[in-house]
C-alpha cells in the first residue's frame, strides 16, 4: 500500500484478537485464533498496536517490493503480545523501517531489552541483530504524547500485572481508543480508562471474561489483569464512545460462546462489535467489514 493511499484513509484492521495463548481450530474459525495485533493506516501512517501471532499475518501482506515504514507500540511485552514479533518478514528486509515503542517503568527492561531476551538461546535460533531493517527503539514515559505528521497517539497507564499502555490515536477529529490487558476497580470506573475512551469512534476494550466468570468463587480471576464484556459496556457509555469492539477473547470461549457475548452486549450498547481476524473498520466511512486473511 502506497504513501499517498495511506494519505486518504483511517483504518483499523484486526490481525489478532485473540488472549494469552493463541487457539487455533475448527472452534475459534470465525473469531480467530492469533494473539494481539492491530494495524492502523492513518494520516500517511501505518502503526501496528502489539506483535501477537498475528502480525505473522500482517508481514504477509505488506509489500516485498516497495521500501516499507511503521511504527509499532507495544501494550506491555507479556508473551502474547510480543511472540509473534521474530516471525514478522518485513523486519528481516532491508530498506524497511520501523520506530518501535514501548516501556511501562523506568525500572524494568527496555522494550528493545525484551524482544532482545527472546530472541535468544534458548528461546529461538537466531537473535534480533539478524533483522535487516532499520528498527528504532523509543522508550515512552507515562503522558508522553507521540506526534507522527497530523497523527497523535496518547499514552495511558492501565492496571496490569508488570504495568501496560493504553493507546489513543487521533487525525482530523476522529479517534481509536485500544485499551487491552487491564483490570477494572470494583468501587469506581478506571479514570485513565474513560480519559482514553472519551467520544473516541471506536473503542477496543479487554473484554477476556465475563462478570460471572470474573466473581466465580470456585475459579475467581481477581488479580488476573483482565476485564469484562460488562464493564466494557459501563464504560462505554460513562465515555460516551461511538462504538465498543469487545476484544483479547479468552481461548476457551469458541465462536459460539462469542456470539452469545455479542448478542448479550448489544442488549445493553447499541453499537458493539466483537472483534474477528480480518476485521476493517473505515472510520471516514462509517462502516467495517470481516475480510479473509
Amino acid at each position: 500500500m502506497t504513501s499517498s493511499t495511506l494519505d486518504e484513509q483511517f483504518q483499523l484492521q484486526f490481525w489478532g484478537v485473540r488472549g494469552s495463548i493463541a487457539c487455533p481450530g475448527a472452534a475459534t474459525l470465525r473469531y480467530g485464533g492469533n494473539t494481539p495485533c492491530l494495524e492502523v493506516r492513518v494520516g500517511g501512517q501505518r502503526l501496528i498496536f502489539d506483535a501477537g501471532t498475528g502480525i505473522r499475518l500482517l508481514g504477509q501482506q505488506i509489500s516485498t517490493t516497495e521500501k516499507v515504514t511503521g511504527h509499532i507500540f507495544f501494550s506491555h511485552s507479556h508473551w502474547d503480545h510480543i511472540q509473534g514479533f521474530p516471525f514478522f518478514a518485513p523486519a528481516f528486509q532491508a530498506g524497511n523501517r520501523f520506530d518501535i515503542y514501548g516501556g511501562i517503568r523506568s525500572d524494568s527492561p527496555s522494550i528493545e531489552q525484551r524482544l532482545n531476551h527472546q530472541m535468544m538461546d534458548p528461546n529461538f535460533p537466531v537473535p534480533l541483530n539478524i533483522m535487516a531493517a532499520e528498527l528504532h527503539f523509543h522508550n515512552l514515559q507515562m503522558g508522553e504524547v507521540v506526534q507522527l505528521g497530523e497523527v497523535q497517539v496518547e499514552i495511558g497507564q492501565l492496571n496490569h500485572p508488570g504495568g501496560a499502555y493504553g493507546y489513543r490515536v487521533s487525525w482530523q477529529g476522529r479517534s481509536i481508543a485500544y485499551v487491552t490487558d487491564t483490570e477494572h476497580y470494583p468501587d469506581r470506573l478506571d479514570a485513565n480508562v474513560l480519559q482514553l475512551a472519551q467520544e473516541a469512534d471506536i473503542f477496543i476494550y479487554d473484554c477476556t471474561y465475563t462478570d460471572v466468570e470474573y466473581h466465580d468463587p470456585a475459579s475467581s480471576k481477581v488479580g488476573w489483569g483482565h476485564s469484562t464484556w460488562q464493564e466494557g459496556v459501563r464504560l462505554a457509555i460513562a465515555a460516551q464512545a461511538k462504538e465498543l469492539v469487545i476484544f483479547h477473547h479468552d481461548p476457551s470461549h469458541d465462536d459460539q460462546f462469542m456470539d452469545q457475548v455479542g448478542q448479550e452486549a448489544a442488549q445493553l450498547f447499541p453499537r458493539v462489535t466483537v472483534a474477528q481476524e480480518g476485521m476493517v473498520f473505515d472510520l471516514l466511512a462509517n462502516s467495517y467489514a470481516v475480510a479473509k486473511i
